[in-house]
């Protein structure tokens, strides 16, 4: 952009006087343009802002009002001339429009405005966090002029201060984009037209009002500032030639000194419509003479025909200087982005190379260097992170200021409004009374007197004149209802835009402490070949991080989704495994498993939530399949396991009970093996995990009421890890006793829990052909070293799971299994391989691929994926198929039973014919000894 002006005729604006120019008028206007500038004084030259005058220059907002001053007990109207300042929102206040220091100033950016019929006409009040302005127009028109202008200034103000810094994320700027530039199409209030006589360049040529007395007007409380006015407006600017303008150095009352270019620049409108340009600093001096120049040669000082000659030349030269000023600007921004580019490409580069010597040192120090840097990097991403979270504080104390002053606007309406209604019910009674007054004309000549009906005539018009006077303070109230709405509207989506921030940086984090405890793990493994002083470095780290604790983390900083030592349900988020080296592995899968949550928590957990939300009664249906497949939520996973349960099995009432006082004066057959299972239940959950815990004698009771309930069966082990998972999501006992009998009696085939598990066997044939036909290389792989995958997935089968997975998963899969059935178990066993298929190739011993199958399904940690593989991957699987399948398997499987059989009554009967054994010809080692 060029600075510098392009003609010598320039229009001026200070604060105290508001320029109103038109380009088409201007060469025909040069007269009264000179008579303009007299009303400029060479001080108020140092503060005038500079505009092109190719566009159409704003009207500056400017007037004389009166401000009720407070002098001790006694309050007073003075006469004060009011200048608007774009660039701070601020309302400055002169006593005449002459005077170059102001006396105060009103912050405008967190105002309101009011205005109340009860204080007179033209009154209105500016409320500032700190204080109450009382301001009082000329007319009406001149008050809702000024609080209309106010308004809408004070709006753009904050708007274009609303904006997020330079370098935020994308993440945050993308939800603010197309909100900067807010138009306001609700017509509150129609635009009230600008009365000239009363505000502007008009009132300021025109000599302030006067108060009853000259003292009555003077500021008591800004003496320095009345001298300095005083003595500038005496003077005159003859004798201002030799210093610059300035009898005092006024720069240090000035009200915002830092700020220089604001105060330095001036409103410039010249003949060239193509440039415009400011003079900045140390540069603005020749530019200031030349305006003063120009000023007094049109003002009749001595000397300006010279000084007009000299003006084409002056004018050119400074045009040269700005050219020379905005190419000088342009280079160094190109200096600038050179450097930034050279910045972005060392440090690429620097990347690149430690990733080199990380895949290339020959020596473990030099890895555990790179270890160092990349813990520092963790403390810079918690740094960040503490940013932000004061940032966050700091939005949601301005959000509670927002709808503390909504609220009291709100309370203030409502008072307005039963005001309105009150003197509406005057008015009503007053029409009705006359009108029955005049209905009798012989009635109201006798009691009536024409003096009587004029005061009743007068009263009803000041009651319409209060009446239209309500209405427009409503509207005005309306609009800065809606104004602060809006500020309260984008307040919010900065904060959500922030806390989508949060959650990435916090998945960030987590993804790094993760690789960071891998890189340990690592190097654990090779700690056997690492020199001592090495050795015992990667000791100290490694229980440094083993002493992290993830519920302290959680409390000390800020977590959109909080991971404390239990989830909801009371499973331990770490799992506390037995051996040692899998201690560093269990803080690896908690780390994993929180980062997976904060990624997904907006992209799909919320959506699914607002789904589930919207379903009013559940009807079986495609989309209530999708959604469960996809996981019911916390919120609504009770109310729909009670729903499935009751679809297929109808609870007869007082049923339960009748088994529980069976069971009281009866003791059951399996009432001991039920005792020795019950601490062994869900170790890993906290409501299970002691004697003393709550759930532990609703648990005996459920088991015991199932076994008199189901005589056939009785007890079987694993039953009572099915009624702990129902217990913990149902929470009421007899409804878990009906879940346990649902999935027992109607999910699972018959004889799943007899005493031979003859259908659990019978499933196991199934899945290893499933194995096959889904996953021919890994069951080759099995084949190859002789594994039978039967030794790990036989418990799946009989318990759905429970204690193989994490609690999350697991509360999926039994969200699908409890509406589909059995097929989900499946399904889930043959996902869980696909899973790890990869890592179970790459192992290639025996004794190795069993370890590894005792504990993958703890490692699997994104619980999206695994369910996609489930239901997407794997398909189609028909339920009809499954049904042929268990058929034919259970014939085999019945025949080789059977054979066994005969094999083992033919022994018996070979054993039975050879008699019993003499023992007298048997003798003992101590006899032959003897």
């Amino acid at each position: 952009m060029k600075k510098g002006p392009e003609s010598g005729a320039c229009t001026l604006a200070a604060p105290g006087n508001l320029v109103e120019s038109d380009p088409d008028t201007k060469s025909s206007n040069g007269a009264s343009a000179r008579a303009k500038d007299t009303l400029l004084s060479p001080g108020e030259l140092e503060n005038v802002p500079l505009k092109p005058s190719t566009e159409t220059s704003r009207k500056k907002l400017c007037g004389y009002l009166n401000k009720l001053g407070i002098k001790g007990p006694i309050k007073t109207w003075k006469s004060r001339w009011f200048f608007y300042d774009e660039n701070k929102c601020r309302l400055l206040y002169y006593r005449t429009a002459q005077d170059i220091n102001p006396l105060g100033s009103i912050d405008l950016s967190s105002a309101s405005f009011d205005c109340k019929m009860e204080n007179g006409e033209g009154v209105f009040e500016i409320r500032t966090p700190s204080r109450v302005f009382t301001l009082k127009a000329i007319s009406k028109q001149a008050m809702m002029y000024w609080l209309q202008q106010l308004q809408m200034r004070r709006w753009e103000f904050c708007n274009t201060q609303s904006r997020f810094p330079v370098g935020s994320s994308q993440l945050v700027n993308e939800p603010l984009a197309g909100r900067t530039n807010v138009v306001d199409n609700e017509d509150f209030l129609p635009l009230v037209k600008t009365p000239t006589e009363a505000v502007g360049l008009k009132a300021a040529s025109l000599p302030a009002p006067q108060t009853s007395t000259a003292l009555q007007n003077i500021s008591l409380k800004h003496p320095w500032t009345e001298i300095q006015n005083t003595v500038y407006n005496i003077c005159g600017s003859k004798q201002l030639w030799g210093n610059n303008g300035n009898v005092f150095s006024f720069d240090e009352f000035q009200e915002h000194p830092e700020n220089v270019d604001e105060k330095q620049e001036a409103e410039v409108e010249a003949g060239h419509a193509d440039k415009e340009g400011t003079l900045e600093d140390g540069r603005m001096e020749p530019r200031l003479n030349w305006i003063r120049k120009a000023r007094w040669m049109n003002s009749g000082f001595p000397g300006s025909e010279e000084l007009s000659r000299e003006k084409n030349s002056v004018d050119k030269v400074s045009v040269l200087q700005q050219q020379i000023l905005t190419l000088t600007e342009e280079v160094k921004s190109q200096k600038e982005l050179v450097k930034l580019l050279h910045k972005a490409l060392e440090a690429a580069q620097q990347e690149k190379r430690v990733s080199s010597m990380y895949l290339t040192a020959a020596e473990d120090k030099d890895r555990l260097e790179l270890v160092r840097h990349k813990v520092r990097q963790i403390a810079d991403l918690t740094s960040r992170l503490e940013a932000l979270e004061q940032e966050k504080k700091e939005l949601e104390q301005i959000l509670t200021l927002r709808d503390s002053h909504i609220q009291e606007l709100k309370e203030h309406v409502q008072l307005l409004m039963e005001k309105n209604h009150a003197k509406q019910e005057v008015i009503m009674a007053l029409t009705e009374q006359m009108a029955r007054e005049f209905s009798d004309p012989l009635q109201e000549a006798n009691t009536i007197t024409v003096e009587t009906l004029y005061k009743q005539q007068e009263e009803i018009e000041h009651l319409k004149d209060d009446i239209d006077a309500y209405k427009t303070q409503n509207q005005f109230l309306n609009s800065e209802i809606h104004q602060v709405t809006r500020l309260w509207t984008s307040v919010a989506e900065n904060e959500k835009a922030l806390l989508m921030k949060c959650a990435c940086l916090q998945a960030r984090n987590c993804q790094m402490e993760s690789k960071y405890l891998t890189v340990l793990r690592k190097l654990q493994e090779a700690v056997p070949g690492l020199p001592s002083s090495h050795a015992e470095l990667v000791k100290n780290l490694i229980q440094e991080a083993l002493q992290w604790d993830v519920k302290e983390e959680a409390d000390e900083g800020f977590n959109l989704n909080p991971v404390s030592e239990y989830d909801e349900y009371g499973f331990m988020t770490v799992p506390d495994y037995e051996i040692e080296d899998w201690k560093l592995l269990a803080k690896i899968q908690a780390l994993e498993i929180k980062s997976n949550k904060l990624r997904s928590h907006e992209i799909v957990e919320k959506p699914l939530r607002d789904r589930w939300n919207s379903i009013g009664e559940l009807n079986p249906s495609a989309e209530l399949k999708s959604l469960i497949r996809s996981g019911i939520p916390v919120e609504h996973r009770q109310r729909v396991w009670r729903w499935m349960v009751s679809r297929h099995c109808s609870p007869v009432c007082g049923h339960y009970q009748r088994l529980l006082e069976q069971s009281r004066s009866t003791e059951h057959p399996a009432c001991r093996q039920i005792e020795l299972d019950l601490p062994r239940t869900l170790t890993n959950n906290k409501h299970f995990s002691s004697p003393t815990s709550q759930l532990i004698p609703k648990l005996r009771r459920v088991l015991l009421a199932f076994s008199w309930h189901n005589p056939a069966i009785g007890y079987c082990q694993g039953l009572n890890r099915l009624a702990a998972v129902a217990l913990l999501v149902l929470e009421d006992e007899e409804s878990a006793f009906w879940c346990l009998v649902y999935i027992v009696e109607n999910l699972m085939p018959a004889d799943y829990y007899s005493d031979t598990l003859i259908t659990s066997q019978v499933d196991q044939r199934v899945f290893k052909d499933f194995l096959s036909e889904k996953l021919p290389r890994l069951m080759a792989h099995f084949e190859q070293y002789r594994i039978d995958v039967s030794l790990i997935t036989f418990n799946w089968f009989l318990v759905a799971f429970v204690d193989s997975l994490v609690s999350d998963i697991l509360l999926r899969v039994w969200d699908a299994f409890l509406y589909e059935g059995t097929k989900v178990i499946f399904r889930y066993a043959l996902a869980i391989f696909k899973y790890n298929e990869e890592e179970i190739l790459r192992i290639h011993d025996s004794v190795e691929i069993y370890q590894y199958l005792r504990f993958f399904t703890r490692m699997i940690m994104d619980g999206r994926k695994l369910m996609n593989i489930a239901f997407n991957d794997l398909n189609p699987f028909p339920m009809k198929l499954l049904r042929s399948r268990r058929s034919m398997h259970r014939e085999e499987l019945e025949a080789e039973l059977c054979e066994l059989e005969q094999i083992k009554a033919a022994y018996v009967k070979e054993r039975a014919e050879q008699g019993p054994q003499d023992l007298k010809d048997v003798v003992s080692e101590e006899e032959e000894e003897i």
